[in-house]
């Protein structure tokens, strides 16, 4: 049975509260908890990047399995990491001792882990010489944002972390399912970076300009065209992995989602069925670009959410803009 393992995550000791940020923003820190759902998030050292990140979480792993039993280690993190135009997967198989096992990465920002959970099921079904899969993700984006520029400083939950998960042939605890994606390439420019690469090389009018963070050109338009089609898509995509595993929205019984706003959060579940108990909330951590439904699958566990033969789905999206979800049968 092809199934996520285990999931491990490495949190960074040093924290930034909401009062914290308030003062970076200039927003209430009663609002950043109210309306953004944000106690805290976690920051990593200067010394520690994504691939540490990564590495650190699957560490974790590896403490119980065995690291030349990994045939193949897929990076699905963070595309902000060590360096530019290199590969993160290539150290952590490296510095993971999976010695046995090719590596390579998927990077679809914040979309991206039930997509490569997704991947990984798939090269498990059609690769006879591939029996175990680590996924492997970091994230220090708290780096990219911009407090100084009102169209992007709304991102102040983008945190730091790392996230892995094993998948494998031979998996005892959970099954995966099916999967639902959904891409809307219209908003492609709607959020990035503008600064570093071939459009807007390094320049030092691009550091004056501070082109490196993160940025969304224009706000009101951008929310406007996605508050049309955001939630339908985050729906349809948790509606459709059920179907396409032959259940119905009414068996599903826990929903690990990215990190958003609370009403975003709340309308989610309201769509789909459930309680605020029956799904995991970033408070304590915000938005770790991929890594949040791997957090939440390992959260879920680890508070005995999840019970024997319960249905749940890992759903997220990102910008460009991509919204996926798959659905998992938990044996626990």
């Amino acid at each position: 049975m092809i199934g996520i393992q285990a999931t491990s995550i490495y949190e960074p000791e040093q924290k930034e509260n909401a009062a914290v940020l308030a003062r970076k923003t200039g927003i209430p820190e009663q609002v950043i908890i109210d309306k953004f759902g944000l106690y805290e998030k976690r920051i990593a050292p200067d010394h520690m990047h994504a691939s540490d990140l990564a590495i650190a979480a699957g560490k974790k792993i590896l403490t119980e399995v065995d690291p030349k039993t990994i045939d193949v280690v897929i990076y699905f993190g963070s595309p902000f990491k060590d360096y530019q135009i290199w590969t993160a997967s290539s150290k952590i198989q490296y510095e993971l001792q999976t010695t046995n096992a090719y590596s390579f990465e998927m990077m679809n920002v914040s979309s991206c882990f039930p997509i490569a959970v997704k991947i990984a099921k798939d090269m498990l079904h059609s690769d006879e010489n591939v029996s175990n899969i680590l996924l492997v993700g970091g994230s220090k984006e708290s780096m990219i944002v911009n407090y100084d520029n009102p169209r992007s400083r709304f991102m102040f939950n983008f945190a730091d972390g790392g996230a892995a998960a094993l998948i494998t042939k031979n998996a005892t605890k959970s099954e995966i399912l099916a999967s639902s994606i959904i891409t809307d390439g219209s908003f492609s420019e709607d959020v990035l970076a503008l600064g570093g690469g071939s459009v807007h090389p390094i320049s030092s009018e691009v550091v004056q300009q501070k082109m490196q963070y993160i940025d969304v050109p224009d706000p009101a338009s951008m929310k406007e065209r996605l508050d049309l089609v955001s939630m339908e898509n985050f729906t349809k995509v948790i509606k459709q992995s059920l179907e396409r595993s032959g259940l119905t929205l009414d068996e599903l019984k826990v929903l690990l989602p990215l990190h958003t706003k609370k009403s975003m959060f709340t309308e989610m579940l309201e769509r789909v069925g459930l309680k605020e108990e029956q799904a995991i909330y970033l408070t304590h951590h915000g938005h770790m670009s991929a890594l949040d439904p791997c957090y939440g699958l390992y959260l879920a566990e680890e508070s005995g959410m999840l019970k024997r033969g319960d249905i749940a789905v890992i759903v997220s999206a990102g910008t460009g803009y991509t919204w996926a979800a798959t659905a998992i049968r938990w044996f626990g």
